[in-house]
């Protein structure tokens, strides 16, 4: 049996009534490295149910006393969502339609090809493992919102929350993408200030000559144009905190005056007589070396070692590998939710692209992606057409080259031919499903579980 094995502790509970199948069937599961269960009945598997758990059902349809769409109803009807594969004879595909309608994952034909045996059991412990991701409760790995369970976002919660009880300001580090706002929001939240005003700016949008305006405010006439008094952003943020974003932007000459307004918490307006006080935490980002600006000329060095004090560094996404596959969970709820949609699972060859891309442009990059792939998703399954063109022709290249499996000193491959990709196992599926229905494309995509468009799409791709 070639394929990619899902892995699990648990075994396939295997229901045929025909000896010759059954053993067949548990000797090729064994094979591919999965545990099984045979029973001959559904009252069998009804017992087995109540005292074992199993990873999936493989059932056959016709079978003595309770059917196999019986014992599936049943399932359902419990609450359960154990993975469930019909098997039944090549000419009833309508009784296999009915099948999936009341909860089935999947369905083999007879006579069985043992390949397609090992490709539906992979998809459907994958699917039913992504399927729980998706529906599980909020993450404990987080932070005002920030998910992250590696070591490394653990600390950084852990930093973050002492900082936030101080008024020192802060200055977060990480490059472009990897949500340096987002830690800032999280910081004011978790700070006594949080029922107060948070104000962001980035300073790399403002005009150099209008942001001593933009952050002190400006008196009437103090300069042409300047119609009316208008207050600053220091002053909008006053109780509260001002988050600067790409510090390393600000003019040298703003930053003697933010150095003065940090040191005496007293601003002056332009053109204004008289200076006023303000409490307000300043939370500084920027992805840039300020140390080597510093060098350059460019950033003073007193302004530096203020902030400094009580730096944070965010790691970029490709340093958290361990994170993305919860950050993509949390995103598709996030964008299903913003969109009004229901996305119930996400294809395995989508989540293994979105895992394989090295995301350039860290978190911020990842999220455009998905949001973009909950948008055009029209069947509840987020697919691999889905995504951006660069993301999935990335991870084209990647399958492209021989995968091998390392053992020893040798490079082996199982059969000596390399596994095939699970996109390759997806087109294999479809052609199978298209040939069972006679080219019928309107029930393939019914069995699929997709919309007509979606099968379209995939089938003028190959």
């Amino acid at each position: 049996m070639t394929g990619s094995h899902s892995h699990t502790d648990l075994p396939i509970l295997i229901v045929e009534d025909d000896a010759a199948i059954l053993e067949l069937l548990e000797e090729e599961l064994q094979e591919a490295g999965y545990q099984t269960l045979g029973v001959g009945s559904a009252e069998e598997a009804v017992v087995t149910l109540s005292h074992s758990e199993v990873a999936l059902v493989i059932s056959d349809v016709r079978l003595p006393g309770m059917n196999g769409m019986q014992l599936l109803e049943q399932l359902r009807h419990e609450g359960s969502r154990l993975g469930f594969i019909i098997i039944t004879a090549f000419g009833t595909i309508d009784q296999a339609v009915e099948a999936l309608k009341i909860g089935a994952d999947d369905f083999l034909t007879k006579p069985l090809d043992l390949e397609s045996v090992g490709e539906a059991v992979f998809r459907v412990l994958e699917n039913r493992r992504l399927a729980e991701r998706l529906h599980q409760s909020e993450p404990t790995g987080h932070f005002h919102g920030i998910v992250g369970e590696s070591e490394t976002m653990q600390a950084l919660f852990h930093d973050a929350a002492r900082l936030a009880k101080s008024d020192a300001p802060i200055l977060i580090l990480g490059e472009s993408g990897t949500g340096k706002e987002l830690l800032a929001r999280a910081i004011h939240a978790e700070s006594p200030r949080s029922n107060e005003p948070f104000v962001a700016i980035n300073c790399a949008s403002i005009p150099s000559e209008l942001m001593e305006s933009e952050f002190f405010g400006h008196v009437k006439g103090a300069f042409t144009g300047a119609s009316d008094s208008r207050q600053g952003l220091f002053q909008a943020a006053n109780g509260g905190s001002l988050f600067l974003d790409e510090i390393g932007e600000m003019s040298p000459g703003l930053q003697a005056k933010l150095l003065r307004a940090l040191q005496e918490k007293t601003i002056k307006a332009v053109g204004a007589e008289r200076e006023e006080a303000v409490d307000v935490r300043i939370i500084a980002a920027t992805h840039r070396d300020l140390e080597q600006e510093i060098e350059s000329g460019n950033f003073r060095s007193d302004l530096f070692y203020r902030l400094e004090t009580f730096s944070l560094r965010i790691p970029p996404l490709r340093e958290r590998q361990g994170d993305i596959e919860r950050l993509i969970s949390a995103m598709i709820e996030k964008h299903a939710s913003a969109q009004n949609k229901s996305v119930e699972r996400i294809e395995p060859l989508a989540l293994q692209t979105l895992l394989d891309y090295p995301y350039p442009g860290n978190v911020r990059e990842l999220e455009n992606a998905v949001m973009r792939a909950v948008t055009l998703t029209e069947d509840g399954v987020l697919s691999h057409t889905d995504l951006p063109e660069r993301i999935r022709q990335h991870g084209l290249d990647q399958r492209g080259s021989t995968r091998q499996i390392e053992t020893g000193k040798s490079l082996v491959t199982s059969g000596q031919q390399s596994w095939p990709s699970l996109e390759e196992v997806e087109k294999r599926y479809i052609q199978k499903v298209l040939e069972a229905t006679g080219g019928n494309k309107r029930r393939t995509a019914d069995i699929l579980g997709i919309a007509r468009r979606t099968l379209y799409r995939r089938l003028e791709e190959e």
